[in-house]
């Protein structure tokens, strides 16, 4: 980002305690080796001069998308509430629901995948096994169609476990690699570098305000997901 650019977050959800936004797929959350500038200090940027703040604005990272992933995105406004939601994390009290566009279909139309994955930190990337082996965690998901084109499928994706690249090792080990990401498998890469994976929805109830809150983002207008919004393909709220 340039210093011409100004970055206005496409905000989904906020209050005093929360702000969830549509992160783009060219987007890091946290910094990393790259240098760019990453979402969690855009955030900062945006909200001190929106509301005019003196001081320090809070932000609090309380999950990560991959930088090729889209999608709703949580962070946290108070040191209140980010304790408290990342408690909801770990005890897997955070519904997250995901939509992938693959090529090849998976065996079946609705399933249950548990792996163990293994972390290779030099490759940044993981390895799924059928069964657990030294350093791995077990990993799981449940997937059910939700659309087809002539020659893709998009699936719906819920969550249960939190591993690295879980949802790209996983359908890549069940033959059914992820549009765009060449790391798991797929045989050429997206025009916009990002891969067909999103974040679709999330659901939990306030860290502060003991109400449930459900937050989606919109579909993007780009790739293959025009095509299956535009032919009526999807069965998303029914899977």
């Amino acid at each position: 980002m340039t210093g011409q650019d100004v970055f206005v977050p496409e905000i989904l959800y906020e209050d005093n305690h929360i702000i969830a936004i549509n992160k783009k797929s060219s987007q890091i959350v946290q910094g990393d080796k790259t240098g760019d500038e990453p979402l969690v200090e855009l955030l900062k940027s945006f909200i001190k001069q929106r509301d005019n703040k003196p001081g320090d604005v809070y932000m609090g990272v309380v999950h990560r998308l991959d930088r090729p992933v889209g999608g709703v995105i949580i962070f946290a406004k108070t040191s209140k509430s980010l304790i408290r939601l990342n408690s909801m994390f770990r005890a897997g009290e955070v519904n997250k629901t995901y939509l992938a566009i693959v090529k090849n279909a998976p065996p079946k139309e609705h399933d249950a995948l548990t792996h163990y994955l293994y972390r290779n930190e030099g490759q940044n990337k993981s390895y799924a096994y059928d069964f657990p082996k030294k350093n791995t965690k077990e990993a799981r998901l449940e997937y059910s169609v939700a659309g087809k084109i002539d020659n893709y499928t998009l699936l719906k994706i819920r969550l249960f476990t939190g591993r690295h690249h879980q949802i790209r090792c996983q359908l890549a080990a069940i033959g059914s690699p992820i549009k765009g990401d060449l790391k798991y498998g797929f045989d050429r890469s997206n025009k916009d570098a990002s891969i067909s994976l999103m974040a679709y929805s999330i659901s939990f109830i306030h860290p502060v305000k003991q109400e449930r809150i459900s937050i989606t983002a919109p579909l993007p207008n780009t790739d293959v997901w025009s095509f299956f919004k535009d032919a009526g393909k999807l069965k998303i709220e029914s899977v």
